[in-house]
């Protein structure tokens, strides 16, 4: 199955080892010139056959991280997906798995070497990574750009991206042998945080079934509307002005949005914004009163999520770290104090690294394990703390090349390729369990007991697949939980939702 009459127009791809493989599928028109701040339009048709054997653009960016994009450029004409199936004719009837890379909504690309579809599609399912647009070009909200909207919004355009990509799915990806209805959406880190709230979002009710979060920054506070178009205003309040830059002159405002120290717990720019529109509300509110797709899910979360983003960061001294406890918690930093002590300048570094990963990831992980459950929604959860030979913790999105079944590949910036035995074994049953999930709603290939909250009960990908009831290396706690919106830093064994808000 080489060439694909798509709903835009033909396409030709190439077939590998029995996959066939389409990269660089226009699924929207190009986001440049006017358009740089708009949704997402349909492409423009084509009759003579395209050549998709290449990847496409990923969107402008800057990283200190090689991310291991194989696309051969940058550019805002940035918006296709890639397709790899296993499937000899149309409408087999596949599962479909998509693929929302991660990158802190600011870097990442679906030409990623440790996302290729190779591997999921050899074990029958037909695999999809989309691209969308990130930084400044995906998230940048503005009054004047508010005002012409018919929607009354701005910014979202990643997310919108995201809708467009998945709705082209949804019309197209039965002529490659999958079937629209059966559909797992999965991602890490911003790609799983991009999730959530397309999990409550109205435009993108029905395209999917199945959702995998690794790594979710959930349950944490999104600008608001009028909050990013300041931020976008500030940087010049004439948005032609803005509009007549280059990509490159964008990015260097970048810094001017996103600080080098973020807050832990005040909403974010250039992320994903509480519009109305794309995203109606907090995804904790929506969540907490049962406002999402109640789909069967995947969510997990590293041994270390937290040292890598900190790595930078300016706080190295005791003096430093309470401060930085102060700015977060206000009037309840010395609760922040006690649930990460530090008594010396030397444990600054490790308490710095879980205070981030709990803040940003862990307990996103609990609160959506616990609102699943309640709701009745299945629900299984992870804990990843496999080591690679002589190396420490694993860290943030390190289980990307284990899902993938690519244990050989090293993590994102790191040249460390060190494996063995054991890293294929894991890897081996990490996949199996995400195939099985995709094919059947359960991830039955091994003993792995739905979330219950009565019981914590997780699955451990360690040395060895092991169930445990605890994660004590980094507790569940509620740091948002307070009516006020405020941070409450009490950390706990056991997670338990803030009185004042129902459980479904």
């Amino acid at each position: 199955m080489l060439d694909i009459e798509t709903t835009h127009g033909p396409i030709r791809g190439e077939r590998i080892d029995m996959i066939s493989v389409f990269r660089g599928i226009p699924f929207a028109a190009p986001p440049v010139g006017p358009r740089r701040w708009r949704p997402p339009a349909p492409p423009e048709a084509w009759t003579a056959p395209r050549d998709a054997t290449r990847f496409g653009a990923d969107c402008p960016q800057r990283t200190a991280i090689p991310i291991g994009s194989r696309a051969s450029e940058q550019s805002e004409d940035c918006l296709t997906l890639n397709v790899w199936t296993p499937a000899a004719r149309p409408n087999e009837g596949l599962p479909v798995m998509v693929w929302i890379f991660g990158g802190s909504f600011q870097f990442g690309s679906g030409a990623e070497e440790r996302a290729d579809g190779m591997t999921f599609a050899r074990d029958g399912v037909v695999y999809v990574s989309i691209n969308y647009r990130t930084g400044m070009f995906g998230f940048l909200a503005h009054p004047q750009l508010t005002a012409e909207s018919k929607d009354g919004s701005s910014g979202n355009y990643g997310l919108l991206d995201q809708i467009a990509g998945l709705r082209w799915v949804r019309e197209n990806i039965a002529r490659f042998g999958g079937d629209p209805d059966r559909v797992t959406l999965f991602g890490v880190s911003a790609g799983a945080a991009s999730i959530s709230p397309l999990m409550t979002s109205p435009l993108a009710q029905g395209l999917f079934q199945q959702v995998i979060l690794q790594s979710p920054g959930a349950f944490r506070r999104l600008a608001s509307l009028a909050d990013a178009e300041k931020a976008g205003a500030a940087l010049d309040a004439d948005i032609a002005a803005l509009l007549a830059l280059s990509a490159e002159d964008l990015l260097d405002r970048q810094t001017l949005i996103e600080p080098a120290v973020r807050s832990l717990t005040a909403p974010r720019i250039l992320r994903l914004i509480r519009d109305s529109h794309v995203v109606p509300a907090d995804d904790r509110d929506s969540f907490l009163g049962g406002r999402f797709a109640h789909v069967p899910a995947i969510g997990g979360c590293m041994e270390d999520e937290g040292s890598n983003a900190v790595a930078t960061w300016p706080v190295r001294a005791r003096e430093d770290f309470a401060a930085l406890l102060d700015r977060t918690f206000g009037e309840d930093a010395a609760q922040g104090v006690q649930a990460y002590p530090v008594a010396s300048d030397d444990d600054v570094a490790s308490a710095l690294g879980d205070l981030f990963g709990d803040t940003q990831f862990t307990y996103g992980v609990a609160a959506l394990s616990r609102v699943f459950a309640g709701a009745g929604v299945p629900v299984w959860r992870y804990a990843f703390t496999r080591r690679r030979p002589g190396k420490g913790a694993p860290k943030h999105s390190e289980d990307v090349s284990y899902v993938f079944d690519r244990p050989e590949l090293a993590p994102r910036g790191e040249s460390d390729h060190r494996h063995d035995a054991t890293d294929t074994r894991i890897a081996a049953a990490m996949h199996a369990a995400w195939v099985t999930f995709a094919k059947t709603g359960a991830p039955g290939s091994i003993e792995w007991p739905r979330y219950a909250p009565g019981t914590m009960s997780m699955l451990e990908f360690g040395d060895s697949l092991s169930l445990r009831t605890s994660w004590p290396l980094l507790p569940d706690w509620e740091p948002f939980s307070r009516t006020d919106g405020r941070s409450r830093p009490v950390r706990m064994d056991a997670f338990e939702l803030d009185g004042a808000h129902a459980q479904p």
